[in-house]
């Protein structure tokens, strides 16, 4: 355990982020996988909606910088991909 005060603050401070970011992770992949569902059984309506969240996340992890940008522009770029094949 910490015994600096500055020390025990940055390990409050950590906990806070890391949960934020867990979130953030968590509403990407779930706004991905719900774009993935629509593509399978063939929405192409629901797809299209879900895309954009899915992009919208996606960018917003990416500028918040919980994913790398490259990373997050290659899922969109496939995601977009694979809505315009329908």
């Amino acid at each position: 355990m910490a015994n600096i005060a500055s020390a025990k603050t940055r390990v409050k401070r950590n906990a806070k982020r890391a949960k934020i970011n867990s979130d953030r992770l968590n509403a990407v992949r779930t706004a991905v996988k719900k774009t993935r569902a629509a593509i399978a059984a063939g929405d192409k309506e629901a797809a299209e909606s879900s895309f954009k969240s899915a992009e919208s996340a996606l960018m917003r992890a990416a500028g918040k910088k919980v994913i790398h940008k490259k990373n997050a522009s290659r899922k969109v770029s496939r995601l977009a991909n694979a809505v315009k094949k329908m």
